[in-house]
């Protein structure tokens, strides 16, 4: 069982900056490929960027690319989403989810949102123009 906890989200105007937060309990938090969804009000779930266990792999949706980066420090168990020029497109609730890749980056769907087995609660991202 993994718990995930998200934090960082708010308001902020269109070109700012957030960093988003996810902190996993458990001890094999290392093993875990994560990755980062929103959804907006009235609209589906959709991908926004994966991390493999051990970081050497990144993804990201085109929307964020060049914008946004994920990054993770396993000795703290923690996943980052560091947001810059912010759009109010980006306004949506963020969620972090964990994905089981035993420690092997071959076998991870790192941007279908079924495939991951753990997610966080969200935290709300609002991007005022």
């Amino acid at each position: 069982q993994v718990l995930l906890v998200e934090s960082g989200g708010g308001l902020v105007q269109a070109g700012g900056s957030l960093r988003l937060s996810c902190a996993a309990s458990g001890r094999t938090f290392s093993s875990y490929a994560m990755g980062w969804f929103r959804q907006a009000p009235g609209k589906e779930r959709e991908f926004v960027a994966a991390i493999s266990w051990n970081g050497g792999i990144t993804y990201y949706a085109d929307s964020v690319k060049g914008r946004f980066t994920i990054s993770r420090d396993n000795a703290k168990n923690t996943v980052y989403l560091q947001m810059n020029s912010l759009k109010p497109e980006d306004t949506a609730v963020y969620y972090c989810a964990a994905q089981r890749s035993a420690y092997y980056s071959g076998n991870v769907n790192y941007q279908l949102g079924t495939a991951y087995n753990y997610w966080g609660q969200g935290t709300q991202v609002t991007v005022s123009s």
